[in-house]
C-alpha cells in the first residue's frame, strides 16, 4: 500500500509570536531581533521546521515520558516513522525517512491585518542585570495577535495497520503545542496558538481507512489550548 495524504488546517495566533529572522545587517536603531520573513511577499512566515521540531519534541517528552535527554535515534518507533530519523550506526540502524512532510506556511489574512493593525508589532523589553541592576533594553518584534496561517502537512500511507495510530500520534502533537508555545520567549506569553478547520484528503492512492475515521481525533484538535479563539 502506498499513497499520500493531505492534512490541512489553519493556525490562529492567540498572542504575539517571535519566530526569527536573521539581524546581521541591520540598520542602526532598527529592530534588535526581527521575525522570519518570506523574501517574495516581505510578510512573516512560519517555516515548517518550526513545527515540525517543536510537535517532534513534545511528543518525545510524551510518547517516552523523558525531557529530550538521549538522541533522536532513540525515540520510540512511532515517532522516527512520522519524523523521520538519521539512523544509529553503534545499534546498526538505518536511516529512516519521515512519513510526515511539514510545508513552510503563509499568512492568509494579510490584508485584513494591514486594514486594522499592521502585520506585526515591536515589544519593548529588559534585562536586567541581579548585581548591577543594569538594564539592557532591547526590541523584539512579534506576529500580531489574530494573524493566521495556512497549514499543510503531507502523510505518506505505508502500512495500514499503523494508520489511526499515526493519526492519533499527529493529532496529539497539534494538542500539546496549542498547551504550549510556538517561536521564542514562550515563558513570558509569547507564541500561543490555537489550530481550527482541519481537513484530510487522499491525493494518491486510496486508503484503507475511512477518512472521517482519520479526521474524528484531528477534529477534536479544535480549541483543545487554555486560550479560547475568542480571548
Amino acid at each position: 500500500m502506498y499513497g499520500k495524504i493531505v492534512i490541512k488546517c489553519k493556525l490562529n495566533v492567540l498572542t504575539g509570536m517571535h519566530i526569527g529572522g536573521s539581524s546581521a545587517f541591520s540598520a542602526i536603531g532598527a529592530v534588535d531581533s526581527p521575525v522570519i520573513r518570506d523574501s517574495l511577499t516581505g510578510e512573516p512566515m512560519l517555516p515548517g521546521s518550526s513545527l515540525k521540531g517543536k510537535m517532534r519534541t513534545l511528543l518525545a517528552k510524551a510518547l517516552k515520558n523523558h525531557f529530550i535527554t538521549q538522541p533522536c535515534a532513540e525515540d520510540p518507533e512511532e515517532l522516527k516513522r512520522l519524523f523521520g530519523s538519521a539512523g544509529d550506526n553503534n545499534k546498526k540502524e538505518n536511516p529512516k525517512a519521515a512519513r510526515l512532510q511539514f510545508a513552510d506556511a503563509f499568512l492568509i489574512n494579510a490584508e485584513s491585518l494591514k486594514e486594522r493593525s499592521g502585520l506585526t508589532e515591536v515589544k519593548f523589553e529588559n534585562t536586567i542585570n541581579r548585581l548591577t541592576a543594569i538594564a539592557n533594553p532591547r526590541q523584539i518584534e512579534r506576529v500580531v495577535r489574530g494573524s493566521e496561517f495556512g497549514i499543510t502537512l503531507v502523510y505518506d500511507m505505508e502500512e495500514e495497520s499503523e494508520l489511526l495510530t499515526d493519526f492519533s500520534n499527529i493529532a496529539k502533537g497539534f494538542k500539546l503545542l496549542s498547551m504550549d508555545y510556538l517561536g521564542g520567549h514562550g515563558s513570558r506569553g509569547y507564541g500561543k496558538v490555537a489550530f481550527s478547520d482541519f481537513q484530510v484528503e487522499v491525493r494518491e492512492g486510496s486508503s484503507p481507512v475511512e477518512l472521517e475515521a482519520l479526521l474524528k481525533p484531528l477534529k477534536e484538535v479544535e480549541n483543545y489550548g487554555i486560550f479560547s479563539l475568542q480571548a
